[in-house]
């Protein structure tokens, strides 16, 4: 095992080493090898290490045909040189929590339902363990939660082991290893006994606390969120932030929060409503002023305008009011909003234009698209002539 020191001990936080190797990847990204090394590499569901190298920065660490490789933000010159490594603690030590407290977690859920952990990911901020089962309630989520926390609370000592594959059948393991031979087992002593390159505390009560905070059914099995360590202090800390702000925004105590954001969301809705019906009269209202004011032409009355910032549903329905309380009328609305024009040409029941035909015409002069039915049309494009020439254009196609 050696080039593998963090598997002696994942609380080394420097140490000395040679530089063996010195290559570059098939992307040309230059990378170091070290005769031994106690940064981890990425696998198993855990992150890489960070740190440094003789002052240069880690960016990615990887084990790639049996040799960790040590990606730097610059290079490191001598070949057989005896450099010094120095870990980024606080991200190792978190990993360790993590990688510890998932153990413990898909153990307990392993030991009262049965629920195999078939899958693993420890990202920045949470964790997640996929569950084989397509439903869990909240009631196995809360009983889980309370056992793994119990076996951080007892302190329980975390064991490492090197064995065999003979030696591996002595072992009740949570799930079978995918190596056969120099196997590293990590043993909470009655708990649980797993495979596992990671990293990890020597005791549960280092881990500090577990707390679920969601989970979901994806396909034929359950996701679960959650952290551990210091990230529940974290994630305690920016609930409370949010929760604090929410209390003074919304002039309710904590334990009446919940209720206070129901009632708001559904005034939201009320208001939403009105606000809908008003619009949905402003435009029956504007639609008979457009009538009235409209020119008649061969007895067919022709609505036109030129709107600012008007969207294009706004203009359609405007355009369908006008056509249903007429329809001998035909509407050409532009709505001028910024560097685009947006166009809705429409007719009533009782025309024959096609308006389909009418703004293919036009659609070219502003590299626009656009598309619609014989009675209705829509479309736009970068406002490369104005609104008002625009409509010049439509008119004379109608003339």
């Amino acid at each position: 095992m050696e080039n593998k020191l963090y598997y002696q001990d994942a609380y080394i936080q420097s140490f000395t080493a040679q530089v063996v190797k010195k290559e570059k990847d098939a992307a040309g990204n230059g990378y170091i090898v070290l005769n031994q090394t106690a940064f981890y590499p990425t696998g198993g569901g855990q992150p890489h290490d960070l740190g440094s190298i003789e002052d240069k920065k880690i960016v990615n660490v990887e084990e790639i045909e049996g040799e960790i490789r040590h990606y730097l933000d610059s290079s490191l010159e001598d070949l057989g040189k005896e450099v010094t490594g120095v870990l980024n603690w606080e991200r190792r030590f978190d990993h360790m929590q993590q990688h510890a407290g998932q153990h413990i977690l898909s153990a307990a859920f392993d030991h009262l339902f049965e629920y195999k952990t078939i899958s693993f990911h420890l990202g920045n901020e949470i964790l997640t363990i996929d569950l084989e089962t397509e439903n869990l309630s909240e009631q196995e989520a809360k009983i889980a939660e309370e056992l793994a926390n119990q076996i951080i609370l007892e302190n329980r000592p975390i064991e490492i082991k090197w064995v065999s594959e003979e030696e591996v059948s002595h072992y009740s393991l949570r799930k079978e290893t995918k190596v056969k031979e120099d196997i590293r087992l990590v043993i909470i002593p009655d708990f649980d006994y797993n495979g596992c390159g990671g990293t990890h505390p020597k005791a549960t009560g280092e881990v500090s606390a577990i707390k679920i905070l969601a989970w979901e059914k994806q396909k034929k099995k359950v996701r679960v969120q959650f952290v551990c360590g210091n990230r529940v202090r974290r994630q305690l800390d920016k609930k409370q932030k949010i929760l604090l702000e929410l209390t003074r925004s919304l002039n309710a105590p904590e334990l009446e929060m919940a209720q206070a954001v129901l009632r708001l969301i559904e005034n939201g809705k009320t208001l939403e409503k009105v606000l809908e019906q008003t619009q949905e009269s402003l435009l029956h209202y504007e639609a008979k002023d457009l009538l009235e004011r409209c020119n008649t032409i061969d007895k067919k009355k022709l609505v036109s305008a030129i709107f600012q910032n008007r969207t294009i549903q706004e203009l359609q329905n405007l355009a369908r009011l006008i056509t249903i309380e007429d329809e001998t009328s035909i509407v050409f609305f532009i709505s001028q909003n910024e560097n685009r024009l947006q166009l809705v040409c429409a007719r009533g029941a009782a025309g024959t234009e096609n308006m389909k035909k009418v703004i293919g015409n036009v659609l070219p002069l502003i590299n626009g698209k656009g598309g619609g039915s014989d009675s209705f049309a829509q479309g736009g494009g970068e406002a490369l002539i104005s609104g008002e020439q625009m409509l010049e254009r439509l008119m004379k196609l109608i003339e």
